[in-house]
């Protein structure tokens, strides 16, 4: 049995990191305990055949620490309802397998890999189609048909860093009965909310952000109607993809310090925007919080102070080879995939997060191979900035030598002429 709980606030407080620290915590009423106990077992007494000794019997269906983290994350997004599941695709799919067979969805292009191959490979198993457009503010009304049941943003999208005007799309969606996911991994709760802009679902890997300590794979869905709240609580305990006891209260640990992470690598990723942006190795640079961003004034109505948020992308001259090497010479950012975290890191999408995506459908929304992805952690600014300077400069540099090399090679200059 799924418990069915509304996840709003249980403080007064409304301030974001006063709600962050204390909503969905209460103390523990037995020990008095401020850290709430993890809740292990897997099932719960019954004082008689269906009367549980309180709100819980079996575990994947709820349990202390989920709903915990579901209360605060939800009280986070200014939501009613939350719910958590085993992965951020978890959460993808499970409001996937939502729709009736024979749903249609739009889609902005660039979206994380994982779910275009979900919408791509997976979604038509079960006769969902989906529609991929670059523009869906301008275009959405040409695409939504009868049987048009969602739209799919990504704002900011993945790696490309390009905005969507929520409330524009939203507006343009709900006149034809068509309900709005907005995927809020890259910003946070603590930088924009899309319920607040017109979304009807804001989904999360709540991997990223909203743990920051890479080491918990989650997802999370949060909403508002008592409608979806049954048909997503429903398929939650019927696919049975739920986080654990212990994910959960890892997660809910991160949570508590998400707006002190969130605001640190929004002040890190702007500095390390503005010194690539003045660097001669690098071609351009995809980030909210410039002024030279195409959707700037986006930023400015959607996001928590016009804030940048802690991820963005580049190109670097030299191409692939310097954008490899680039990723190899870090001595701060680790080369590895996933974002969000205490700690920076850096990655190629063309051949790590977006590597299934057709080369052709991946530079048509400007992902092509000397894009570097950077996640900004918490640490100094100033030594974040000074590592991707002398990075930079090296891989640059020895790139144009060894193409040099090959160069005079090849012409016969080395004596090695073919």
């Amino acid at each position: 049995m799924t418990v069915p709980i509304e996840h709003s606030t249980d403080t007064p407080a409304r301030g974001f990191g006063t709600l962050a620290v204390h909503a969905g915590a209460p103390h523990d009423p037995t020990t008095g305990a401020v850290i709430e106990p993890i809740s292990l077992s897997t099932t719960f007494e019954q004082t008689a055949a269906g009367k549980p000794v309180g709100v819980y019997e079996y575990s994947r269906s709820s349990n202390p620490n989920r709903d915990n983290f579901e209360k605060a994350v939800a009280a986070l997004e200014k939501a009613k309802y939350a719910l958590a599941f085993g992965s951020g695709s978890a959460a993808t799919a499970t409001i996937l397998q939502s729709l009736a067979q024979g749903s249609h969805v739009i889609s902005v292009s660039d979206v994380y890999g994982g779910t275009h191959r979900y919408f791509t490979r997976v979604a038509k198993a079960h006769g969902v189609t989906v529609t991929f457009t670059p523009q869906i503010e301008v275009d959405i009304a040409e695409h939504i048909r009868d049987n048009t049941k969602l739209v799919w943003i990504e704002s900011p999208s993945n790696p490309t860093l390009r905005l969507v005007d929520i409330r524009a799309v939203a507006e343009a969606a709900h006149a034809r009965g068509v309900a709005v996911v907005v995927d809020n991994t890259f910003l946070s709760p603590y930088l924009q909310n899309p319920l607040e802009h017109g979304a009807d679902i804001v989904v999360h890997s709540v991997t990223k952000y909203i743990n920051g300590h890479s080491d918990v794979v989650m997802g999370l869905a949060a909403f508002n109607t008592e409608e979806l709240r049954e048909r997503l609580s429903f398929l939650q305990n019927a696919c049975g993809a739920v986080p654990s006891a212990f994910d959960s209260w890892l997660a809910h640990r991160g949570v508590k310090t998400l707006h002190l992470r969130a605001k640190q690598s929004s002040i890190n990723a702007t500095a390390v925007a503005h010194a690539l942006e003045a660097s001669p190795h690098v071609i351009s640079v995809n980030y909210p919080g410039l002024d030279s961003h195409p959707h700037r004034k986006i930023a400015l109505r959607q996001h928590r102070d016009g804030m940048g948020g802690g991820m963005l992308s580049f190109r670097i001259q030299g191409g692939r080879a310097a954008a490899e090497r680039f990723c190899q010479l870090t001595k701060i950012y680790t080369l590895a995939e996933s974002l969000g975290g205490i700690e920076s890191l850096v990655e190629l999408p063309s051949v790590m997060t977006h590597a299934g995506i057709p080369r052709d459908q991946r530079e048509a929304v400007g992902v092509f191979d000397d894009l570097v992805r950077v996640s900004c952690g918490i640490e100094e600014p100033e030594d974040l900035v000074h590592d991707i300077q002398q990075a930079l400069d090296k891989a640059v540099k020895e790139t144009a030598a060894a193409a040099t090399n090959t160069s005079n090679g090849v012409n016969g200059v080395n004596g090695h002429g073919l």
